[in-house]
């Protein structure tokens, strides 16, 4: 080629490359690139079952609630082989690359609830890390070399936790987020604390107590931190013992809490001795919908509020009377949608709080949380059934789906493949 021709094709090459990257989406979190829950893949199958739309099926040597986390060809999946704790990594073409022992000691909780396992690892592309419920923690390269391991209780104390560690860390800016939120059940005992660590090199950059009033088995949390990261305005969200709870990422210290989540006695609701939370805050430009347990409500607020934010501050937005208790909330188009437990969705305004619809789907518990992509919602049962709902003010569900096998993680959203994790195996789902 002449020179000219060569710049030229060289730029149209790249171009590609460039688009092609754009259009394909990793996902590094178990709620997504931004925390929400919100896939921007277009081409995504509806419709699936055992055999229809599976490119392939993996596997797995146990069962486990932790999600699958995506990025570029490998899928990162941690789970449990009798007592090892795993963290596998299987390419996108449905073959293992590699598989890494984090740990030893698996303890099951509440039947089949969860189990050591739980946490779901993250990773930037360059590095993925894996915590498990025992509290070993480790750090690996994508090609499954240790960069760095250690056991949590070795260096911030014995976990005091009714059903294990099941909180997942953050991975931001060269920093690994942890959020410890444990105790012994006495008010005055102060165990819990959120840590950030150096994501390389695993030593403590921060270590903030995170105080409270809770007692009992409200001092327990098994909810996952969230990174806020939106319009400039980036800070970690922790969820558990009677507060939300805004932290500045440079040094932990605290920028607002809800407060009221449990009310005290005087207020309208008796204090409620085992309110653990369990889902985790949904997030969207400007907004933190915040939800609690049990029959307890879900909470709006702005999301640049600072100090003590209850029902007078002029950051709360609105109460609503119910709870998802386990799914985490979507927000999306001016509308807030939350999958509850028993397998309902409801549909309310983002500005008021004002229920828009609430219809039954499938009927069964649900422990996975909700995923957005393309117009729909897809909402996964225990028993394996994918509920696809269409999004906006009228409820209609596309298809409802089966594969056959528990699944309690989440599923995972990249390069036009619906990730799903059953007790038994790792599910490729997209069109043929």
């Amino acid at each position: 080629m002449r020179p000219n021709h060569s710049r030229i094709f060289l730029a149209t090459l790249l171009l590609s490359l460039c688009t092609t990257a754009a259009q394909a989406e990793n996902w590094p979190h178990w709620r997504g690139p931004k925390f929400d829950g919100i896939s921007t893949e277009k081409n995504l199958p509806v419709e699936w079952s055992k055999d229809k739309n599976v490119a392939w099926k993996v596997d797995l040597p146990g069962p486990a609630g932790a999600s699958p986390v995506v990025w570029g060809d490998r899928v990162f999946v941690t789970s449990v082989d009798e007592q090892d704790l795993v963290l596998l990594c299987i390419g996108t073409d449905g073959k293992q690359k590699w598989r890494r022992v984090v740990g030893k000691g698996n303890k099951t909780s509440r039947g089949d609830e969860g189990n050591s396992a739980s946490p779901s690892p993250t990773t930037d592309g360059k590095h993925v890390w894996s915590m498990m419920g025992n509290g070993d923690i480790a750090c690996y390269d994508m090609d499954g070399k240790e960069v760095w391991k250690m056991h949590l209780p070795d260096r911030y104390g014995k976990f005091k936790i009714a059903f294990g560690m099941s909180s997942s860390p953050v991975q931001h800016d060269g920093r690994l987020y942890v959020q410890l939120i444990h105790g012994d059940g006495k008010a005055e005992t102060q165990e819990a604390m959120v840590v950030a660590l150096n994501s390389l090199t695993g030593e403590e950059v921060w270590k903030r107590d995170r105080v409270t009033g809770a007692s009992r088995e409200n001092e327990h949390s098994y909810a996952s931190p969230i990174l806020y990261d939106f319009d400039g305005e980036t800070f970690l969200l922790t969820h558990g013992a009677d507060y939300t709870i805004a932290h500045r990422l440079n040094d932990g210290t605290e920028i607002f809490r809800l407060e009221g989540l449990n009310p005290q006695k005087g207020g309208k609701k008796e204090y409620h001795p085992t309110l653990r939370f369990v889902s985790s805050p949904g997030i969207a430009p400007g907004l933190i919908v915040v939800p609690t347990a049990k029959n307890f409500p879900t909470f709006a607020i702005k999301a640049d509020g600072k100090g003590s934010i209850g029902p007078s501050s002029k950051s709360f937005l609105w109460e609503y009377e119910k709870t998802p208790d386990v799914p985490t909330p979507v927000i999306h188009n001016g509308l807030v949608y939350l999958c509850m437990a028993n397998g309902n969705l409801h549909c309310l305004d983002v500005k008021t709080g004002e229920e828009i619809y609430a219809e039954r789907t499938n009927r069964i518990r649900h422990r996975s949380s909700p995923v957005l992509a393309n117009g729909r919602l897809y909402l996964t049962g225990r028993d394996g059934k994918v509920t696809v709902v269409k999004t906006g003010r009228k409820f209609e569900v596309l298809a409802v789906n089966e594969i056959g096998d528990d699944v309690s993680a989440s599923p995972a959203f990249a390069n036009g493949t619906i990730y799903l994790r059953s007790f038994g195996a790792l599910w490729a789902i997209r069109k043929k």
